[in-house]
Order: structure tokens, then sequence, then C-alpha cells
């Protein structure tokens, strides 16, 4: 759902709820970030969140653990870590229930991965295979990471590259020559943002969310609202999956990306002279992305080569500056 829709729904809720009457929800739907975050006491906050979509790879095995580290991502998005999940599934009444095992096999996996447990859950019949996790993680009420709190002079860093969209599209519609993007685009996809999320808290970071359905240049305007500050983006800095720029080039886009691009409208400003190409990828809905830090310059060439060092790639993407909120590519 795109941006400008998901606010449209949720305003009955908002409406329903009055933040100043639930002081310890020091996240909710009034301050929308990753994941909703509730003070149980002076030292421990839940961290909650949701997430579940159909097959995006053909393996069941392989579709469970990616929906399970996209779920869990939202978590390390906040600075926590996940404590137990719950389940999350819709099925085909005709299809074999051993394929459906091998799906939760998948993400039970990659729960354990995480330091985590599966504690349940709950299934219906569906047409189409759906599956995700409810996740609970934990934090210290004074740690949570938001993406609110970018500010002028810091640097933007990125630890995944861009273009899960785009490669699985072409997977599915049998473009010449994709498997090598798409095992790409696995082997991103499954890579858990915990480690990375690790560094970036004891580095102090000003502000983090993961990259996902929004895009990067989406997720990044949230974070540039957020925060009241502007995000610039150098397009050559950003990091492209294996042949993720020849397939967007060959028209292998998606409608999700379309609709970010309608919907953030005046939010992001690409340059006329911008490839046409790189700018789909900008607007290219991510599937378990990597974590957008906003990190003092001064430090985020430590935390870059730390992140590179112990928990996979990392780069540096752009900056935050004074202005309008919003996002400029350059």
């Amino acid at each position: 759902m795109g941006l400008g829709t998901l606010a449209q729904v949720l305003r009955p809720l908002q409406d329903t709820f009055d933040a100043s009457d639930h002081p310890d929800l020091l996240i909710g739907l009034d301050a929308a970030d990753d994941a909703a975050v509730y003070r149980v006491s002076d030292d421990l906050a839940l961290i909650q969140t949701l997430d579940f979509f159909p097959p995006v790879v053909d393996d069941p095995y392989t579709y469970g653990a990616i929906g399970a580290a996209n779920a869990m991502s939202d978590v390390y998005a906040m600075g926590g870590e996940v404590r137990f999940a719950l389940n999350i599934a819709g099925f085909p009444e005709d299809l074999d229930p051993e394929i459906l095992a091998e799906i939760f096999r998948g993400g039970a996996e990659k729960v354990r991965e995480a330091g985590g447990v599966i504690a349940g859950g709950h299934t219906v019949f569906d047409a189409e295979p759906k599956y995700g996790l409810s996740v609970t993680g934990m934090i210290h009420p004074s740690a949570v990471i938001t993406k609110g709190g970018a500010q002028p002079g810091d640097a933007l860093l990125l630890t995944k590259a861009i273009g899960t969209g785009v490669l699985l599209t072409a997977a599915q519609q049998d473009y010449e020559d994709s498997d090598a993007g798409l095992e790409s685009a696995i082997t991103s996809m499954l890579a858990l943002n915990r480690h990375a999320s690790h560094l970036a808290r004891a580095a102090g970071v000003h502000a983090m969310t993961d990259v996902t359905g929004f895009a990067l240049v989406g997720h990044a305007s949230e974070m540039a609202m957020h925060s009241g500050a502007r995000l610039v983006i150098d397009a050559n800095d950003v990091p492209l999956l294996t042949d993720a720029h020849r397939f967007a080039e060959a028209g292998a886009v998606t409608g999700g990306g379309s609709r970010n691009r309608e919907q953030l409208g005046e939010r992001v400003l690409l340059p006329d002279s911008l490839d046409d190409a790189l700018g789909q990828l900008l607007y290219d809905p991510q599937t378990s992305g990597g974590l957008l830090i906003a990190v003092p310059d001064a430090d985020a060439e430590s935390l870059r080569a730390s992140i590179e060092a112990e928990a996979g790639d990392c780069w540096r993407i752009g900056h935050v500056e004074a202005g309008e909120p919003g996002v400029v590519v350059r």
C-alpha cells in the first residue's frame, strides 16, 4: 500500500486514540515509525511489529526465511533485539501441507539465527500463500532509535544494495539471464540487519530506518519529514544489486515502484539528467532491505568500516542538511 493511501486508512485510528491517555506508548500512530514501542518499566520497553506478504521466490524454505528476516528487520531498525515471534500464514486448501511446513521451517531457522524463538501463530485458508511474523523485541526505553532524529551535518549510510523488486520481477517474468540477479537478491534478502544494528546503536547514531516497500527515497523521505531536515542522496554512490540496472533498463519495473513515484510527489526531487533506470531503482520497493542510518559525520567512516568488517556491506550515500524537509537526489 502506498504512503498516501496508508495515511488515509490510518486516520480513523489516530482519531480514536489520544496519545496523552497512553504515556507508556513511546511510539505509536501519532509518531509512526518502523515499529511500536511500549514501556513496561524504567529499564525495559517492548518493540512490536508485524509483516507478511505473498511468495517472492519459488522455494518454500527460502520464502519463509526471507519473510522472517523482513519482519524482524523493523525491530533492528529501532535498535532492539528480537525475543519471540508468532507465525502469520494464509495457505490454499488444495496445496500440499508439506509446502507450508517448509515455509515455517525456513522462518523458524531464521528466527533462531536472530536469537529468538517461534512461540505460536495463526493460519487460515487463502487463495494465495502468505507468510510473515508478528515480532516482539526488547530495548531499554532510553536506547530506542527512531527515524526522526537526523540532524544537519549527519552522514547517510546504507547497509544493503538496492534492486530486489526489479530483480524479482525479472525472474518472475522470465527475463533472459536473470539467474545471477535473482541469486544476488536472495542473498541480500536473507541477510539479517541484526549486527549492523548493534554497531549503529553502539556508535550513537541519530536516526535509523530499514528500506522496504516504500523504496530508498520513500523511507528517506519519512526520515526527512520526521526529522524536519533535508536528506541529500548522491545517486552515483547508491549501491545496486547485480544486474539490477540492466533489468530496470529493460523494463522489469514494479507496480509498487510506480505507486511510490506517484505518491511521493514533490517530497523527492530527482535531477532531469538522472539516468532513467537508476531513477526507477530509487523508487523500487525492497524486500528485507538494509538499514538507512543518519550518523554524525565525524563518526561515519568509523561506523561504515566497522559494519563492513563485522556485519556485511555498508556505503556512504549522502548527507543531511538544513532546509525544507524532503529528499534531494543529485
